[in-house]
């Protein structure tokens, strides 16, 4: 591993997202992509998916675009990135635009569905816990985009028996 590719991008992405909190914890909005890099980290995946994963929310929720990432972490991750960022609002409604979330990551390479995985595991708790109401609507959108990126043929290695917990329990 290139850990200097990774670091710049720990760098970039937390000037990036400084100053944001979590909406329901509080937290510094950054802790989120770091948590997720490091499932991405602990399942074995690449360089590029690590650093896709400490980025994933960059383009999203920031001023960063997806040719600063290419130019700065290069086409691999730029288009890792682009399957995990949600379509902008003007695109319609929050159902359209979870549609094209899920056509989008149905297409996506393994490694960004292994990273949306634990980008939704992270996020998972927090809303299961602060906003009961909002989870259900979301818990559904989740389990139609498990189906559409075909989860349960990933290869989660010694992790499958949680992942499948994690699964069913959604």
């Amino acid at each position: 591993m290139v850990e200097s590719r990774i670091e710049h991008a720990r760098i970039w992405a937390g000037m990036k997202h400084k100053g944001q909190c979590r909406k329901y914890t509080g937290e510094p909005y950054f802790e989120h992509p770091l948590a997720v890099s490091e499932l991405v980290r602990e399942q074995g995946l690449s360089e590029t998916a690590i650093v896709a994963a400490i980025l994933h929310d960059t383009v999203e929720d920031t001023d960063a675009t997806l040719e600063e990432v290419w130019e700065l972490f290069g086409e691999e991750v730029a288009e890792y990135v682009w399957y995990l960022t949600k379509p902008p609002e003007f695109v319609g409604n929050r159902s359209v635009r979870k549609e094209h979330d899920r056509n989008r990551l149905s297409l996506a390479p393994e490694e960004v569905k292994f990273i949306k995985f634990f980008d939704i595991i992270h996020n998972a708790g927090s809303i299961k816990k602060h906003d009961m109401t909002f989870y259900n609507v979301w818990r559904h959108e989740m389990q139609l985009l498990f189906l559409a990126m075909d989860v349960h043929s990933l290869d989660f290695g010694e992790y499958a028996h949680d992942a499948a917990a994690f699964m069913e329990a959604l």
